[in-house]
């Protein structure tokens, strides 16, 4: 009678939470290998157990992929706060330009699990922790953004620079991940770093954005 490969047979488990572990070994693998090379066998392989473990706190990679989001949401909104709160009391432009800085920083730390949070084909958005980690990165976002009764402007002129500032950053961050902003550093004279750069980008938009009642 053939005996079960070690690959196939259940290994000890020493660590205390294999969901976290699974979670852990699961970020690694995408920031250094891709979205590609990230199964639930590969997950179960870098934590030391059966292939069949992950399905127990997942069910299937759509399942890892989610909660793995959510855990970069709930980073983010972290960030973000975070740089809300060091200018709190700040004026609206001040603001505004903290937590841009931190919405790029974190797409700088963390490429792979930047890129994840917002492949929505490949996650379950209806997953319970996925869903409220973007409910907290969104209130986050929003401290930043001018309510109805705090700017005279019409609604969608408010939507528009919500949507502008979203943009503006967002798209700044991918740029930068995929490396489509390295020609335009160097070309400056003496080179500029990415902070350097994306203040410069803040104060080439800053009517529109920063004054949103103009």
């Amino acid at each position: 009678m053939n005996k079960p490969s070690p690959t196939d047979q259940q290994r000890p488990y020493h660590h205390g939470d294999l969901r976290s572990a699974l979670l852990a070994a699961a970020e690694k693998i995408l920031e250094t290998e891709g979205i590609q090379a990230l199964t639930l066998r590969a997950a179960a392989r870098a934590v030391g157990v059966s292939h069949t473990a992950p399905q127990n706190h997942f069910d299937d990679l759509t399942g890892l992929l989610s909660e793995l989001a959510a855990v970069g949401y709930q980073r983010f909104s972290a960030a973000v706060q975070a740089a809300a709160a060091a200018v709190a009391g700040a004026d609206m432009r001040t603001r505004n330009r903290e937590t841009g800085r931190a919405y790029v920083r974190f797409a700088r730390a963390h490429p792979g699990l930047f890129a994840l949070m917002y492949r929505s084909e490949r996650l379950d958005v209806t997953r319970p922790a996925l869903h409220a980690a973007i409910g907290l990165a969104r209130q986050a976002l929003r401290q930043t953004t001018p309510s109805s009764d705090q700017a005279a402007a019409p609604p969608i002129r408010l939507a528009a620079v919500g949507a502008a500032r979203w943009a503006l950053v967002h798209g700044f961050a991918l740029l930068l991940i995929e490396g489509r902003l390295e020609g335009l550093m160097k070309a400056v004279p003496g080179g500029v770093d990415p902070d350097e750069l994306l203040d410069a980008v803040f104060d080439v938009v800053r009517v529109s954005v920063d004054n949103p009642d103009v």
